[in-house]
């Protein structure tokens, strides 16, 4: 017997696959819309529809923003000779509380996964690299998150860059750190506090 409306059982299957969202919370989430008012509704749904097609990602570091280039990259005032390297651009909003870091960035989205077929080529590498050539570039920052992937991401970076200085002689100067371990290993730079994040950003090491 078909207890609950068609429209009712297909929002709870689209809040199931988000990540973190199981059946309850996908079954609460429903009925909670349930009870707001119509024009809550209709915010919410315009957001949703606007995420994609008022957003556009930056040419030079491929950060998300209504701009192209993105408000960091256009920001005559930042250091754009330091580049940071995060896994995704939620990552830059955390390094920015800290107030800490007035350089650039470069998003990769995602990290090197061999488990779930995510290599090198479907990462954010390669255009790193080709910023390496065009670019003055002093020092990239490798603020990949402290877990297997993203430590296996940096030395792979590292392990390029390398290679480029070696084929190119006037690179030879940059820099290459990597964020020091006040960050808990295991854990997201999405999730660190900002006094903890501040201090693994003064305190990056040569990598």
């Amino acid at each position: 017997m078909k207890i609950l409306p068609r429209s009712v059982e297909k929002l709870m299957e689209s809040f199931q696959k988000l990540p973190g969202v199981g059946p309850k919370s996908a079954s609460r989430l429903t009925f909670y819309l349930l009870h707001v008012p119509q024009t809550q509704l209709d915010e919410f749904s315009e957001s949703l529809k606007n995420l994609k097609t008022s957003t556009v990602y930056c040419s030079i570091c491929s950060n998300i923003g209504e701009s192209d280039p993105c408000v960091i990259c256009a920001e005559p005032e930042r250091d754009h000779s330091i580049v940071c390297v995060v896994e995704e651009p939620i990552e830059i909003l955390s390094v920015e509380r800290t107030g800490k870091y007035k350089g650039v960035y470069h998003v990769l989205h995602g990290a090197i996964d061999p488990l779930n077929n995510i290599g090198p080529d479907e990462i954010k590498i390669k255009e790193l690299i080709d910023r390496l050539e065009k670019d003055e570039i002093k020092e990239i920052i490798l603020a990949t998150n402290p877990t297997m992937e993203g430590e296996a991401t940096a030395m792979y970076i590292r392990r390029e860059i390398q290679k480029l200085k070696s084929q190119i002689p006037n690179l030879d100067g940059i820099k290459i750190t990597r964020l020091a371990h006040g960050l808990p290993v295991g854990g997201d730079l999405e999730y660190a506090d900002e006094v903890t994040l501040g201090r693994a950003m003064e305190g990056r090491v040569n990598y």
